[in-house]
């Protein structure tokens, strides 16, 4: 009865997406997410009548519903206490069982988990995806829709024991496979071990793993990049008539020739196919065209230590096709330019490593004598990890009331810091003495420097897990002793007392989510008396945003208080890329700008991850990109975007 249900909640899903053009990302979310958790009878039922409230149906051409709707347990309760043995599905199960052939790379370790659940012994719940520090874990469906995973890891996506796709972070768990997830340790064995088309074999009852190289995996490689560059290519043909996509064409050729060879020549398979490779980045590099009137950003922690090593790297940006740079001025807590404003608070002037000279006059000059503009990378209510008492100077051993703090520590004079964010201090939204602080420390930056624009980064609350028992609330945050007592004064009550069944509670959510738009809201009078654009650091999945960090840009975008975001997309898969950036344009305002941030170069991707994001930026009609960040933009990823996707000298 079940299973039935399930296919008519489908059937309907594609009704409407034969019926209507338009997409409602929230709605989709939830019903997949729905659909995730589904286990029993009752369970379908509900998901059933969700679909009385759909008014736009999920878009069908980010995936197709039977690949990413996981399987219904027959006749059996995932909450009734299984073993993971009893519950886990689609792993292979003889880690022996070699495959034929040549081998050329074998490795085998331990799993940490397979499945993580809270409550479980080792299992800590206040890291992503419940993985832990140098943990291998795999993710099955039974998991969920999705790892939920953070961005310092790696994963591989597995149907069928071949590695299917290389990911960051997030994956999305394939109907019939599995993710294999690692951070720290497991990461490098990740990355040391696993490529495209690999072959993956687990034995779930002593979690061992156990991977193969063969001549197979780099043709499986080397056709899934031909393909991706075919498709490119294919892009560029039918939206441009003067796109020329000869070159290549041509390597993609060779590559072709490269891999017949290895097929036929199979003791020297191995060559020919590194050949192929080869050939294929090649292709893909020249495959995505120049466009001169693309946002192509980066955001920069300027390192330099005088004027001449910052004409050299702003040479060096010029070079890559860089135009617009968002330069990190005021982060944890302390400016790069000597500051009044901090000096009349009593705080740190300027940081130590710049105190000879100022840099942000230097760099605006260097960029703009260059062409590049410059924005200023502002991280808002975040002070950094290092603890107040380091320094006498440091904002919160001078400010120490202007400190965020969680539930837990509300009435405890101990400082709070952010677990799931480097240990990081925040202070507090609600306190109309940051603001003021805040606002001056802005509004002296654009009267004397004179950027091009403000990029409000950790526009925010500090991220916390979302709430669903009275005894996980301590790690909520915003219990200021400001923001409980104006809570108290208008709502009568402390909302340190609130339950999760209180409907008040929803009050409490607000007030904080208006806190962070009254803030966006000054910084906007600001940069629009000074004609100068205003962008924040946003997070793509706007629920989300909402209950675990108080970030509410749906209505920013709505009231518009922006006049462009800048998410990072956490990710190296182009099509969580893509989708990730369709969600949000569902939910903006058309006026609102989108400038998504990629993060591949941070993850230490392959080269051709970078440029399939790129493109993903340009089909979901993005209005740029930017880079993150300067630090780990390697010669590899230079020499990659100039060959052509950011070269405005070359001609093909």
């Amino acid at each position: 009865m079940c299973k039935l249900l399930k296919n008519i909640v489908i059937s309907s899903l594609f009704f409407l997406l034969c019926t209507f053009q338009a997409s409602v990302a929230a709605e989709k979310n939830y019903i997949l997410q729905s659909f995730s958790k589904c286990s029993t009878q009752n369970d379908c039922s509900d998901i059933l009548n969700s679909m009385k409230n759909i008014n736009a149906p999920v878009e069908a051409d980010i995936m197709k519903l039977e690949n990413i709707i996981p399987k219904l347990p027959q006749n059996k309760n995932l909450n009734d206490g299984d073993s993971k043995s009893e519950i886990t599905y689609n792993l292979p199960t003889d880690v022996y069982d070699l495959p034929e052939g040549k081998i050329y790379k074998q490795s085998s370790t331990y799993l940490s988990n397979i499945d993580p659940q809270k409550g479980e012994a080792g299992v800590n719940i206040n890291y992503p995806g419940l993985r832990g520090a140098n943990q291998l874990i795999v993710y099955t469906p039974d998991f969920g829709l999705r790892t939920g995973t953070n961005e310092f890891g790696a994963e591989a996506v597995v149907v069928h024991n071949t590695v299917v796709k290389l990911s960051g972070a997030d994956s999305i768990i394939p109907r019939e496979g599995f993710v294999i997830s690692g951070h720290g340790k497991a990461k490098q064995w990740i990355q040391d071990n696993i490529i495209l088309g690999t072959k993956i074999y687990i034995n779930p009852k002593t979690l061992k793993i156990a991977s193969f190289i063969t001549p197979d995996t780099y043709i499986f490689e080397a056709q899934e990049k031909i393909k991706e560059t075919s498709q490119v290519i294919e892009y560029y043909r039918m939206m441009d008539n003067c796109y020329d996509g000869r070159k290549a064409v041509n390597f993609l050729n060779k590559a072709n020739d490269s891999i017949k060879k290895a097929q036929k020549h199979q003791d020297k398979a191995e060559y020919f196919l590194n050949q192929s490779k080869f050939y294929v980045n090649n292709a893909l590099q020249y495959a995505i065209p120049y466009r001169p009137e693309e946002f192509k950003g980066i955001w920069i922690r300027p390192t330099e230590h005088n004027a001449h090593e910052i004409s050299k790297t702003v040479d060096c940006l010029k070079n890559a096709g860089i135009n617009n740079v968002f330069l990190e001025t005021y982060y944890h807590g302390m400016t790069i330019y000597p500051s009044k404003v901090m000096e009349k608070y009593g705080i740190t002037s300027q940081r130590g490593e710049f105190n000879t000279f100022d840099p942000l006059e230097i760099w605006i000059k260097e960029c703009h004598k260059n062409n590049i503009k410059v924005h200023i990378w502002f991280e808002t209510f975040y002070v950094g990890n290092k603890p107040p008492r380091s320094s006498r100077t440091h904002i919160l051993a001078v400010h120490p009331e202007w400190a965020n703090t969680t539930k837990a520590l509300a009435d405890n004079n101990e400082l709070a810091y952010s677990v799931a964010e480097h240990n990081g201090f925040f202070i507090d939204p609600a306190n109309p003495e940051v603001h003021q602080f805040l606002e001056e420390l802005l509004n002296e930056i654009i009267e004397n420097y004179k950027p091009d624009g403000i990029n409000l980064d950790y526009i925010r609350y500090p991220q916390c897990a979302k709430i669903k028992s009275d005894s996980s609330m301590g790690t909520e945050w915003g219990y200021t002793k400001f923001a409980r007592d104006e809570f108290t004064s208008i709502y009568g009550i402390d909302p340190k007392d609130l339950k999760v069944s209180d409907a008040i509670r929803q009050n409490w959510f607000e007030y904080r989510q208006k806190k962070v738009t009254d803030f966006v809201e000054k910084t906007r009078k600001l940069t629009i008396q000074n004609n100068i654009t205003l962008t924040t650091v946003v997070f793509t999945d706007i629920e989300r945003s909402l209950e675990t960090k108080m970030q509410d840009w749906k209505l920013w975008s709505k009231r518009n208080l922006v006049d462009g975001f800048t998410p990072l997309l956490l990710t190296t898969d182009k099509k969580t890329a893509g989708s990730l950036i369709r969600d949000m344009k569902n939910q903006m305002n058309s006026n609102t700008k989108l400038y998504p941030g990629i993060f591949v170069m941070f993850m230490n991707a392959p080269t051709d991850e970078l440029l399939l994001q790129v493109q993903e930026t340009r089909k979901m009609h993005a209005d740029g990109l930017i880079l993150f960040d300067y630090a780990h933009f390697c010669e590899n990823y230079q020499t990659t975007l100039k060959a052509r996707a950011f070269n405005s000298n070359k001609k093909f």
